[in-house]
């Protein structure tokens, strides 16, 4: 059952990381991408919505650690799910919000 928590403290990274630029963008009163956006992940939604959509983010990432299975921040095993999970999601969120936000332009040299 182990394979289980460990999965889910995966996802739990991915949620908490996807809450972070959707609840900032939203807090400081910017539109952000979102699920909701026309186009969806392309379009830009209201400073509202991407504060509900981080916030919904939190609450499933909170969900995921804290009520599956026993976290334990002194195993390794735990922390390397949970910290892997927050790693692709990062680098995944770079890749596609960079797009948009000049991320991943070229440096001129």
């Amino acid at each position: 059952m182990d394979w289980i928590h460990d999965t889910s403290y995966f996802f739990a990274g991915a949620f908490l990381t996807n809450a972070v630029p959707h609840f900032v963008s939203g807090v400081m009163g910017r539109p952000f991408q979102s699920p909701f956006a026309k186009p969806p992940g392309k379009g830009l939604s209201s400073s509202t919505v991407n504060v509900v959509w981080g916030f919904l983010n939190l609450v499933v990432g909170y969900l995921l650690v804290c009520r599956v299975g026993d976290f334990d921040l002194r195993s390794w095993e735990q922390v390397a799910a949970l910290g892997l999970g927050v790693l692709l999601a990062g680098v995944m969120s770079a890749r596609g919000f960079g797009r948009f936000h000049g991320g991943n332009a070229p440096r001129n040299a």
